[in-house]
């Protein structure tokens, strides 16, 4: 039997071999690598159809849900219109009905028309230009043979692409020179609009460092420090993939580049004669170091994917030099890109020759990332801490408890994605947070989502299917609330994929199930059929709006079980209109100013299963569960008793009132609870929130909650009095 191996997702096609430029820095025509020369000028249709039946055959024999294919060369637009409209149609008719086919090209820009931008747009090839800068910058490196700068004519191409053609505009790639003032190639870039750029390292090794000013060990981390810093700074206006993949593994998760990190590589080069490659980098290392002896007539790509090449840089930590292995960066950095530790007489056995900038940069990011990331400071005001000890907090005491949750909502989902480590999903939450901060806070202080987050942490490396799958999940929410246009496999739990805030959808047998989002709305693929919410398998949350609150009967979340008493199954409609009907007296009424106070935190409704008492939880903040009452009377006492039990949950995650003594926290809460609701509390019940109070107060208290504890009492005793004297008359 083979040994598993590491399937290859991405696919790097030289539809050309020869450039129209002459660039200095090119490790194709530059570099030690010299086989260029003997290859064929373009690939011809007959390679081109072997090429895309060998990806697709690659893709089904692994279960590959999407393959990316990038057109590359030399310079692919020398393929003419024409033949790559017929390569591109050969990938997708071979890929359909297998895997979903992620296309690209990438081009110097020089001879980029309309022509090719409306045949780009008739295939769905997006399109990446290469650009090192401003003016000064670009014709360092960027000529044409006899010594002409490219410049004009790349610019013209950048900007068909992103005033005309903007759904192809895929961004820009940028090679470091650090004679370039970094600042100047930042503004340079920006002003171009890309949606993305990618800075790359000047490929090199220990044989053939990278050029150097005098005395500066460091001096392409700087270069990038300093565009890293003016980027945080205006507010990230692109994704810039190095950046992001750094941040990214600081958060636990799995890099963005085959140049940081840890994560195998999927990449496999396919040359203009059908022949499979390593990646282009190794061909500065040493005249055929790329070489595996493979092609597409005579072998599968899985058969390539076994060479010793490709596996040797699918071993993760074994892989690297003892002196990576000790570094504490090494999950972050991976050694760095694998062509650069080449040494002749040691391999590539060796630390990146970038090690030293590589340790400065992912250091510098990180701190940074560590100090943006960190939950903020939350001061509460004395005033609003003796309101909310009185019982009777106004919505804008609540306010101060409730921003706080959003932060703790935040990092949770943070510290989760950091444990399931799923790059695609959490890409998709970073784009999301880019296009609405506002969009994706609102998802994640939705109660069940952080329930959900809370989980994971809490269960850490041993992590259920389910509980690691809902991240992708969450990502959909998010593409949907914020108008991405994205296609994710989703998790289905008990033959359901659940949309947090939004529904279910019942997938019957299939253990994952596609969701496409575009333009704010959503389709799921179930046994070969497109649904969207008109389906009748679709189990929407339902709304209840009543004075001037609009919350969610959520009945289908799987996070929903955080309360301690079970949650109910999902409602009939009948059931569910009744219910809410319920609910909604309850609400009504209550005084404006308390239902102003909920206003201002409460989202969820959840029914509870077979229970007389209401519940909320500290892991939801924001939620609170009902049992099935019939009596509005009856809803209203539980509502206003268990949203103030979660406010006590909000303040003790901001406060220490009790020097962290569980029992006392557990005090608090019922007696806090019970207050809320003096007026209408039996005689037992009220033998116990003085036996609560009594009991709190019993003992050394931190000085916030000494006064909390003072407060409280006095309250409650300033309620019996009132209760008596209305007993009198």
């Amino acid at each position: 039997m083979q040994p598993p191996i590491a399937p290859f997702r991405q696919f790097v096609v030289k539809v050309a071999s020869r450039c129209d430029l002459a660039c200095d820095h090119c490790y194709v025509y530059e570099h030690a690598d010299t086989s260029w020369r003997g290859r064929p000028v373009v690939m011809s249709d007959e390679t081109a159809i072997r090429v895309a039946n060998r990806i697709a055959e690659h893709a089904d024999e692994h279960r590959l849900e999407a393959v990316h294919v990038v057109f590359h060369g030399g310079e692919p637009l020398l393929a003419g219109v024409d033949r790559l409209r017929r390569f591109a149609r050969a990938l997708r008719r071979a890929a359909e009905g297998v895997c979903a086919l992620d296309l690209h090209i990438h081009t110097n820009g020089v001879m980029l028309s309309r022509a090719f931008c409306d045949m780009f747009t008739e295939e769905n090839i997006r399109v990446g230009v290469s650009i090192d800068g401003d003016r000064a910058a670009n014709d360092l490196h960027r000529l044409y043979a006899n010594g002409r700068s490219s410049y004009d004519q790349v610019i013209r191409a950048i900007s068909l692409l992103r005033d005309d053609y903007p759904h192809l505009y895929a961004g820009l790639l940028c090679t470091v020179d650090v004679r370039n003032d970094p600042v100047a190639v930042y503004e340079a870039l920006v002003a171009l609009r890309p949606p993305r750029v990618d800075f790359l390292l000047p490929h090199a090794t220990w044989d053939h460092p990278p050029l150097r000013p005098a005395g500066r060990d460091t001096a392409y981390a700087d270069w990038l420090i300093t565009v890293h810093d003016r980027w945080r700074a205006d507010g990230r206006p692109m994704q810039v993939r190095m950046f992001d993949s750094i941040i990214l593994t600081a958060l636990g998760g799995e890099s963005q580049s085959e140049s940081l990190g840890t994560r195998p590589s999927d990449l496999v080069v396919v040359e203009t004669d059908g022949t499979y490659e390593q990646a282009d980098s190794l061909k500065t290392a040493y005249d055929g170091a790329p070489e595996t002896g493979l092609d597409a007539a005579r072998h599968s790509l899985s058969e390539a994917a076994r060479h010793p090449g490709f596996a040797a840089r699918q071993s993760g930590l074994a892989s690297l030099a003892g002196e990576c292995r000790r570094c504490p960066l090494v999950r972050d950095c991976g050694g760095g890109l694998y062509a650069h530790r080449h040494r002749t007489g040691s391999g590539f056995a060796n630390p990146s020759v970038y090690c030293a900038d590589l340790f400065t940069l992912i250091s510098h990011l990180t701190a940074a990332e560590q100090r943006t990331s960190a939950a903020p400071v939350h001061e509460l005001p004395v005033a609003t801490l003796d309101a909310l000890a009185s019982g009777s907090p106004s919505s804008a005491d609540i306010a101060h408890l409730s921003a706080p949750q959003l932060s703790r909502a935040r990092q949770a989902v943070r510290r989760a994605a950091a444990v399931i480590a799923d790059r695609r999903s959490w890409s998709i939450l970073v784009d999301a947070e880019r296009a609405s901060r506002a969009a994706v806070d609102d998802l994640l202080s939705h109660p069940y989502v952080r329930a959900w987050a809370v989980r994971c942490v809490a269960t850490g490396p041993v992590l259920t299917a389910a509980d690691a799958g809902h991240l992708a999940a969450v990502a959909v929410v998010a593409a949907v609330r914020t108008g991405l246009a994205v296609k994710v496999a989703v998790p289905a739990v008990g033959n359901l994929v659940h949309l947090p805030g939004l529904g279910r959808m019942r997938t019957g047998g299939q253990e994952h199930a596609e969701v496409e989002v575009h333009d704010r709305s959503f389709a799921v693929r179930v046994d070969g059929r497109w649904l969207s919410e008109d389906s009748p398998l679709w189990e929407p949350v339902r709304p209840i709006e009543v004075a001037g609150l609009r919350l969610l009967l959520d009945d289908v979340d799987p996070y929903r079980d955080c309360y301690g008493p079970p949650v109910g199954d999902r409602l009939t409609d009948e059931a569910a209109a009744a219910w809410s009907e319920v609910a909604g007296a309850a609400l009504a009424s209550l005084p404006a100013d308390q239902r102003a106070a909920m206003r201002a935190c409460l989202r969820v409704l959840t029914p509870l299963a077979d229970t007389t008492a209401g519940a909320s939880s500290r892991a939801a903040y924001g939620a609170l569960a009902l049992p099935p009452v019939t009596d509005p009377g009856t809803a209203a006492r539980l509502l206003v008793e268990h949203f103030h039990r979660a406010q006590i949950g909000a303040l003790l995650d901001l406060l220490d009132l009790t020097g962290g003594d569980a029992d006392r926290e557990r005090l608090l809460t019922d007696a806090y609870g019970l207050l809320a609701v003096a007026d209408s509390l039996t005689q037992a019940e009220q033998d116990r929130l003085a036996s609560a109070i009594g009991r709190i107060a019993d003992g050394a208290l931190p000085a916030p909650g000494r006064r909390f504890a003072v407060r409280l009492a006095d309250a409650a005793a300033d309620r019996n009095a009132r209760a008596a004297t209305a007993g009198r008359r």
